[in-house]
């Protein structure tokens, strides 16, 4: 099994360590990874260090590249970049793939499925999501700072039982993945709790205490949730009919002072995944014929908020 971690950041770095301690001495497994700059030279030179709340470790994956082609047919593409890069790094694993290579995207976002099946010629398209909260420390260095490290995945358009042995795969690395027959859900899920959490908090500058004390902004949350559900039910997804409850329950057991990745990159000056949380509502909205308003604020001011820099 050729295994190759596209993105070795917070995500990549965690899952893609894992499998690298599990597997990379072995016979019968590769586990490649593709980074670039700094980070890539210190992964080559020293390893990945690892650090969770139980352990530290040091990894070698098989080989470290910048450039996929030095790997090879693939059997498993796990791509772990941001939404915005996602179509520039499908591209450049197209080659890389053969007819039944699994591509499993662990990106933010719900539409990332139909988006590789649109962009890849070859290979078998699983969706996922993880609840993790990981980070680059620095060159070479990638930290666990909470979640469960859950991971799951599974097909939208077909049973799941063939691919248990990649569920088999990721457990033996200690991953606490999941083989889901309801991947869609699993996937609508997670964006109702982080799109409007991010696209809110980027706006408004506040941590996550501050924005449910304030009846206000916890209401407009709220209320951008059900924007979120209203769509997924247009696209036939049964969410669970308690899940803006059960999203605003877990953002309030959050401690006070957490702020959102979203959020992050825009204090921090980064390219963000606007398009992916609040502008893929506010477009998806327009098509279906979806009144978004809230979504639209929010946009608009995220928007400007980048053009002011």
């Amino acid at each position: 099994m050729k295994t190759a971690i596209i993105g070795i950041g917070g995500v990549g770095g965690y899952y893609g360590g894992k499998l690298a301690l599990r597997y990379s001495a072995s016979d019968e497994h590769d586990v490649f990874f593709v980074a670039r700059g700094d980070h890539l030279e210190r992964i080559r030179h020293n390893g990945l260090k690892l650090i969770t709340p139980e352990e530290t470790l040091t990894v070698l994956p098989s080989l470290a590249t910048d450039d996929p082609r030095e790997l090879g047919s693939l059997d498993l593409v796990v791509l772990c970049v941001k939404g915005y890069a996602l179509d520039t790094a499908s591209r450049s694993i197209a080659d890389n793939l053969h007819v039944d290579s699994i591509v499993i995207p662990l990106l933010n976002g719900v539409d990332n499925a139909e988006r590789l099946t649109a962009l890849l010629p070859r290979g078998i398209i699983l969706n996922g999501c993880v609840y993790i909260s990981s980070h680059i420390v620095g060159p070479g260095v990638i930290e666990q700072v909470g979640g469960s490290g859950k991971l799951l995945f599974g097909p939208e358009d077909r049973p799941s039982a063939p691919f248990s042995n990649i569920e088999s795969i990721l457990k033996n690395a200690g991953i606490n993945a999941v083989l889901s027959d309801t991947i869609a859900v699993d996937v609508w899920s997670k964006y109702l709790f982080v799109g409007p959490l991010g696209s809110i908090t980027s706006m408004t500058g506040k941590s996550l205490g501050e924005i449910m004390e304030n009846d206000r902004y916890r209401t407009m949350l709220e209320k951008m949730m059900r924007e979120v559900e209203t769509i997924a039910q247009a696209k036939d997804i049964p969410l669970p009919d308690t899940i803006v409850q059960q999203s605003l329950d877990i953002t309030a057991n959050f401690p006070y002072e957490t702020k959102t990745s979203l959020q992050l990159d825009f204090e921090k000056g980064r390219q963000t995944e606007i398009e992916t949380f609040t502008g893929y509502v506010v477009m998806t909205g327009r098509v279906l014929g979806i009144e978004t308003p809230l979504h639209n604020e929010v946009y608009s001011a995220l928007q400007q908020k980048i053009k002011t820099g």
